[in-house]
């Protein structure tokens, strides 16, 4: 094997070594991304928690909506149209009226507190979406690092290539001179 395919070789195996090198970095940096990414911590919800989120679920339906309005529209005709002595809540539905404030005073924090933890998991969501733009980052970064890499060694065995060359094209210039010189 000539100097140059040695030399050539060791080149490949250096370039080699480096990328390995690279690669090796690009991973220890990733655990992390990875380990968040496929091992999401578990919700933990109270019973309380989980009470609010089917009451904050169920209030926010149409079911809720129109149920809510049946029995409503009920009451008001009952009361409206029975005699007077079976009537529990004549006109101006004063009991009608107490009733739907409290349903409005304890299913409103009811709701938000629903509506906080869910804007807690999507403030992790969000999390996790810049996790995985970092690890995409660094994925891109190792590539340019390969690339750059790949073509720094290639200029680097050109320009020796080159260097190679002109030796011989000099020592073949030589020859002939001194063949015509004689």
């Amino acid at each position: 094997m000539t100097d140059q395919g040695k030399q050539l070789q060791s080149n490949a195996g250096e370039q080699l070594r480096r990328l390995q090198d690279i690669v090796k970095q690009t991973m220890e940096d990733e655990k992390l991304i990875v380990n968040n990414l496929l091992n999401p911590p578990k919700e933990m919800l109270s019973p309380g928690e989980k009470i609010s989120d089917k009451v904050a679920m169920f209030g926010g339906s149409w079911r809720f909506i129109i149920a809510f309005f049946t029995v409503l529209i009920c009451w008001i005709i009952y009361n409206s149209m029975v005699p007077q002595s079976n009537v529990f809540d004549p006109y101006p539905f004063i009991l009608m009226n107490l009733i739907l404030s409290c349903l409005a005073a304890i299913q409103a924090p009811i709701i938000m507190m629903s509506q906080n933890r869910q804007e807690e998991k999507d403030r992790k969501r969000s999390e996790n979406d810049y996790l995985v733009n970092m690890k995409a980052e660094l994925e891109i970064r190792s590539l340019h690092k390969k690339i750059d890499l790949l073509l720094e060694e290639q200029m680097k065995i050109m320009i020796d290539s080159q260097a190679k060359q002109l030796q011989m094209l000099e020592a073949i210039t030589d020859r002939l001179e001194r063949r015509l010189d004689h």
